[in-house]
């Protein structure tokens, strides 16, 4: 019994027998699920490296020094186009927030490609978990958003727009660099 005073620990924080999902914990997990769908000789699609970078804050009210440089990093698996223009996509991703807090998603969607000879156009959804320092307490929480993206095989410009969902938040425009993994 000389252990049973001392805590477990999971990402950092303590376990107490509540047996409560940390959001390090979720992501864990989804980041290991995506890995497991998108791996293998079974995955047929394209691995992507996410480059986050911009925000564009939409009204914002003077003196709010809303953090634009969200540098992140993430994977984005797009599998085998279906019906010939939807494209089934899988996400994971992390970033530097407009309050300059870590950011962490999990996720997948659809998005519709409109194809133009070399160069495409998408625009879908993605639905999500996320977890944010001053949202929810940092407690994972689910979304769905709009999504868009403009380029070519290799390299694309991925967009969310997000609307305000707080009194005290701004709506958004979101930007992420695309680049295939097969580049390289």
């Amino acid at each position: 019994m000389e252990y049973a005073n001392k805590e477990n620990r999971a990402c950092g924080k303590p376990l107490h027998g509540n047996r409560r999902l940390t959001p390090c914990a979720a992501l864990a997990f989804l980041f290991t699920l995506v890995a497991g769908l998108t791996t293998g000789t079974a995955a047929a699609g394209d691995m992507n490296l996410l480059v986050n970078g911009k925000a564009i804050h939409i009204n914002a009210p003077a003196g709010s020094n809303l953090n634009e440089k969200n540098w992140g990093l993430g994977l984005q698996y797009d599998g085998d186009i279906v019906n010939k223009k939807w494209v089934p996509f899988a996400a994971i991703s992390g970033f530097s927030d407009s309050n300059k807090n870590p950011s962490y998603y999990a996720g997948g969607g659809a998005l519709r490609r409109f194809q133009f000879d070399s160069s495409h156009v998408d625009v879908g959804a993605i639905g999500f978990v996320m977890t944010r320092k001053n949202y929810k307490n940092d407690k994972p929480f689910f979304g769905m958003l709009p999504a868009f993206s403009i380029g070519t095989e290799r390299v694309s410009v991925n967009m969310t727009y997000i609307p305000k969902v707080e009194p005290k938040m701004v709506a958004l425009w979101f930007f992420q660099l695309k680049v295939k993994l097969g580049n390289f």
